[in-house]
């Protein structure tokens, strides 16, 4: 009888282990089998992107991160270097520099500072600045970095036509690669031919079809130098207000942007440009209720009209022109989830904290998160940074 009830408890304890030890087993299969629904992504803009040859990889990386990493990644963080060590822990995607940044630096002392920021991260950063030229010079206004700052592109050529634009874009590429920047927040590619408008002076000052193709040539300029660059403002200024100060209301046809402000993001995007930048205007014809920054309608245009499969980012979502559209203070979940892959904010913390709690809440799916995480990391493999 006592070896009968020794047996019973050993085929109990037996049974018992089993299901409590496959039940482990059982949930971290579902656990994977729900890992590898989300992490093996089989859209059409992954399986045609850009960065494609980097999937493999940039899946293996994300795979190993925490929720808080994946969500730092979100962010192109307003610099100043004295917020970097803190800032650090939160695993920020990059920095985006302005002029007070370089202000009092030599290129050997900036290049130094920006590879200590570097070594602080655990993920390699993407270190961008606007150095468009002309009106819009974060680096070689100041004389320890270039002799003279930059002209517009469009003077460089109307002076020397190709062949000076492209020594000066070459020239450019060389210094922000030199100082430690990886990507340049340019070129500009609004159509605007008049004056008047807030965008002229940054533009080309041509018709689309001119624009287009000096597009195009920035591009291929910036993809032979090694250097990251990005269109700027999808789906296209027009003659708005500035949107840094104010709202701006496009009131211009669907058609007037398919025959005109799309075609120079077209040429751009053909010829490899890996980064689009979306302004805040709110394009009336697209989406009537959210600046273009925020609207998935919008979104949709650059990503299936268009086909562009690189990186999506909006500008700085602290503009006056987004305040006004969102009550609840969630701006970087709406961009999130309209579809950009990066956020560029001056307000970090907050906005990172705001998207944690929205994966956390499931208001951010964890497949959204996962698939602009995937394509940021995969960007970093492609810019050769990882």
């Amino acid at each position: 009888m006592k070896k009968l009830l020794i047996l019973i408890l050993i085929i109990g304890l037996g049974v018992g282990g089993y299901f409590y030890f496959n039940q482990d087993i059982i949930s971290k299969k579902e656990v994977n089998k729900e890992t590898k629904k989300v992490i093996t992504l089989k859209d059409e803009d992954i399986k045609n992107s850009i960065f494609k040859k980097y999937y493999n990889e940039a899946i293996k990386v994300v795979d190993k991160m925490t929720t808080e990493e994946k969500v730092g990644q979100l962010f192109l963080v307003r610099y100043a270097y004295e917020d970097t060590e803190y800032l650090s822990d939160f695993n920020p995607g990059g920095y985006i520099l302005f002029a007070k940044d370089f202000e009092n630096h030599t290129k050997e002392s900036m290049r130094k500072e920006l590879a200590n920021v570097n070594k602080k991260s655990k993920y390699p950063l993407i270190l961008g600045a606007d150095e468009e030229g002309g009106f819009v010079t974060r680096v070689s206004r100041f004389k320890e970095f270039r002799s003279e700052k930059f002209k517009a592109p469009k003077d460089y050529y109307e002076e020397g036509g190709e062949i000076l634009l492209k020594q000066t874009e070459e020239e450019k590429a060389k210094l922000l690669k030199n100082i430690g920047l990886n990507l340049n927040l340019a070129p500009v590619a609004d159509v605007s031919t008049n004056e008047n408008d807030f965008i002229y002076s940054r533009a080309f000052g041509k018709n689309a079809e001119e624009t287009a193709d000096f597009v195009s040539k920035m591009v291929s300029y910036a993809n032979n130098n090694n250097i990251n660059s990005c269109l700027k403002h999808f789906p296209g200024y027009g003659n708005n207000i500035d949107t840094h100060t104010g709202i701006a209301i496009d009131e211009r046809s669907y058609d007037n942007f398919k025959n005109n402000d799309f075609l120079p993001f077209e040429a751009g995007i053909e010829e490899g440009v890996p980064c689009v930048l979306i302004a805040h205007n709110v394009v009336k014809s697209m989406d009537p209720n959210y600046p273009a920054s925020l609207s998935k309608k919008v979104i949709n245009e650059l990503r299936n009209t268009l086909n562009f499969t690189g990186i999506i980012m909006t500008d700085d979502l602290a503009m006056d022109a987004v305040k006004a559209y969102v009550e609840d203070g969630k701006a970087a979940t709406l961009a999130i989830n309209a579809g950009n892959d990066m956020i560029i904010t001056s307000d970090f913390m907050t906005m990172y904290k705001e998207v944690l709690a929205s994966v956390e809440n499931k208001e951010i799916t964890i497949n959204t998160l996962n698939k602009a995480v995937i394509r940021i990391i995969a960007w970093k493999y492609y810019s050769g940074i990882m």
